[in-house]
């Protein structure tokens, strides 16, 4: 983990101007500066970054964040990457906290394979260019498959010669441990002597999402039908197959742009395709697609069109992990190369521009391309076609998630004609399918749990009066109210309300001191009076730092690792425009005019002499304090909109009750709220009728 101190000092160093203008170009407009959003294609500019607050918003698409957020977003890192990022860039010396022995030696061990694998790329790449043997035999094949010395150099392509051990002297001579060496499959011990594993072998380093070596795809260029032809790094700290995809650290930007991942099987699948410019594109490796590659591509997009060899052996292995693309809510394509080639060799046939123009216009749409497969076999043999159907019908029902209702209907819709079985038949069996995947997971539940079902049936369901119910309650909720005292507290909450107290301790006392309004028997704190939880959070967070002493400021909340925070945050507290500083100017002396036109010249005088200021400051200064009715506006507008619940509440328990004790109390407090009401709105001049 990286200390807490460490995190203060990238946090003061960065300059989110310098950070972001990397990406985009920014021009200064006013105290802020703006761009196009690099999220979304946008001709106007709506991307506005602000160097004073260290965040960014778009209006366009509603983007939002700090310098860490953004980097996590246009580069699809961690926020441990990102840190780690801008800790290099500002020369930060990362502190780790502590950990178990047992981490720590993970940690070094995973820090040892990197720096190993980060060696033997250089020592490859190096071999394969400025060797004579490296140019003749591993250059003039690279060249040979159409792979220019640009797209080598980009992908960091590198060979080891035939030689035993020419790696592996180098790698003992600079003093890397045997032991790490082997663990990076590198070397092989033979006798106890060091041999290269990868001799007479293209080697394609692998990389991680930022850019770093986590092991080696090795390809044999001569013929020889003993050894296997690519030899892959074994599964070590670093390297865990399933979680890899080759060529994601170049194409994450391009996949982003295109909203759109393009999967093959091979390396130079992926090099052949970012040499003719198509870069949204990455490689399983030939093995079936897991979820944590499927995550990795969620991360970039929901678009998915997987690109194979249009043989037998492809068909199968584009259908391979279907049903996890399909949890994942990935929209999975599939296009079939014809011709027994493949995307490497496709594309150099038919160039670029025939070639994207034939993915466009041949994607299958993966789930209806399974079942007219299966179909084909199926003649009139009934028992075949049961199976397709119960086959289909499971399929379909791994597409279970609230957003993707429609999608799913509409796939037993064209599923149900191209089976020609009843609509509603298929509906019932895809649910049957669902009954059953939940059952097995209550089940999973209650086993790991030890939960008797019968002890949960016997407790009551909770008793709730219509005034409770959900769509009630949301159709009152205050959320307009309570992001506006979010974006107060978190504005102004450092400011002075008096001489005794700040901004922040008036909110928590207004909103904890009227319990006629905040509190009732199920809200006992702070947190219970919101709606929206995550301002809750916002409320209870700054209280524990202000009970602990600590006046925190907008910063200690925008750069949260909570991104569903950090944009709560900057909503309630930014506006697409701003004031120009002229007119405030001229605000300012026009209050001040007003304010002295009213006095008699003795009283102006008294003003001045009972303030050390100037006369003009004195006013100056009253005009900056114009916060503190804009607090009191939105403490008003927050109890109101409180009130005008607990009305309805109230109103609600007179038509329901039959009781004359309770109907008096209920009228009374029916009158106290109308007259709270009343009271409340004249402060602001809100007319409110009585009754």
């Amino acid at each position: 983990m990286i200390s807490q101190n460490t995190i203060q000092q990238i946090l003061s160093r960065i300059d989110i101007v310098e950070i972001v203008g990397s990406f985009i170009k920014l021009k200064k407009r006013g105290t802020n500066y703006l761009g196009l959003c690099p999220f979304h294609n946008e001709k106007t500019p709506s991307f506005t970054v602000s160097p004073t607050k260290e965040i960014y918003k778009c209006f366009g698409c509603g983007r939002s964040g700090n310098t860490i957020s953004f980097l996590m977003e246009a580069e699809k890192y961690s926020y441990v990457e990102a840190l780690r990022w801008l800790a290099a860039k500002y020369n930060v010396e990362i502190e780790e906290t502590e950990t178990s022995p047992e981490v720590k030696q993970q940690q070094q061990v995973a820090e040892s394979l990197y720096i190993i694998n980060n060696f033997a790329q250089k020592f490859f790449t190096n071999f394969l260019l400025n060797t004579e043997d490296g140019r003749d035999i591993g250059l003039s094949y690279l060249k040979q498959r159409g792979f220019s010395e640009d797209i080598i150099r980009k992908f960091q392509i590198g060979f080891n010669p035939d030689a035993k051990d020419a790696f592996s002297n180098a790698a003992i001579h600079s003093k890397f441990s045997i032991d790490l060496l082997q663990k990076t499959g590198l070397i092989t011990l033979r006798d106890g002597n060091p041999l290269d594993n990868y001799r007479g072998r293209i080697i394609f380093p692998i990389h991680n999402q930022s850019g770093k070596i986590l092991g080696f795809g090795a390809r044999i260029i001569k013929k020889n039908d003993r050894a296997p032809k690519y030899i892959n790094t074994p599964e070590n700290e670093i390297y865990v197959k399933s979680k890899i995809l080759y060529g994601s650290y170049f194409a994450r930007q391009a996949i982003d742009k295109a909203d759109e991942c393009l999967l093959v099987e091979g390396y130079t699948d992926v090099i052949s395709l970012h040499q003719a410019g198509i870069e949204n594109v990455v490689a399983s490796g030939g093995t079936s697609l897991t979820p944590d590659q499927l995550r990795l591509i969620k991360k970039y997009t929901n678009n998915l069109t997987i690109i194979y060899d249009g043989d037998n052996a492809g068909i199968k292995a584009a259908l391979r992990g279907l049903d996890l693309a399909l949890e994942e809510s990935l929209n999975v394509k599939l296009v079939l190369i014809p011709d027994k080639e493949d995307p490497d060799s496709y594309v150099n046939k038919v160039g670029p521009k025939s070639f994207s123009e034939f993915i466009s216009t041949h994607k299958k749409d993966i789930i209806l391309f399974q079942l007219e497969i299966a179909l084909k076999d199926v003649g009139n043999d009934s028992t075949k076609k049961s199976e397709i159907v119960n086959q289909i019908a499971e399929t379909i029902s791994k597409i279970n998630k609230a957003e993707d209702f429609t999608k799913q209907q509409d796939y037993i819709k064209q599923c149900s004609e191209m089976l020609q079985i009843s609509e509603s038949g298929l509906y019932s069996l895809v649910n049957k399918f669902i009954r059953e995947k939940l059952n097995k997971e209550i089940s999973r539940i209650e086993n790991k749990n030890e939960i008797d079902i019968r002890k949960a049936e016997d407790i009551p369901p909770t008793t709730r009066n219509d005034w409770s119910n959900e769509a009630f309650s949301v159709l009152f909720q205050d959320e307009l109210q309570e992001k506006a005292i979010a974006g107060i507290l978190l504005k102004y909450g450092d400011r002075p309300w008096n001489t005794s107290k700040l901004v922040s301790q008036h909110i928590f006392d207004e909103l904890t001191e009227d319990p006629n309004i905040f509190f009732d028997d199920f809200k006992n704190t702070v947190y219970d009076i919101f709606d929206n939880k995550q301002i809750a959070n916002v409320f209870t967070t700054y209280k524990h730092w202000i009970d602990t002493g600590k006046v925190p400021s907008i910063n200690d909340f925008t750069y949260s690792q909570d991104s569903d925070l950090v944009s709560l945050v900057i909503e309630t507290t930014n506006h697409p425009y701003e004031l120009s500083p002229r007119w405030f100017e001229d605000e300012q002396k026009s209050k001040i005019i007003n304010r002295i036109q009213r006095l008699s010249y003795e009283d102006f005088m008294n003003e001045i002499l009972d303030n050390p200021e100037s006369g003009e400051n004195v006013y100056y200064h009253e005009f900056d304090e114009s916060y503190k009715n804009e607090v009191e506006i939105v403490l008003v507008y927050l109890k109101l909109k409180k009130i005008k619940r607990l009305i309805l509440k109230n109103e609600d328990e007179l038509k329901t009750s039959d009781k004359i004790n309770e109907l008096l109390l209920i009228k009374q407090t029916h009158l106290h709220l109308k007259e709270m009401q009343m009271t409340l709105g004249r402060s602001r001049g809100i007319v409110y009728y009585p009754f």
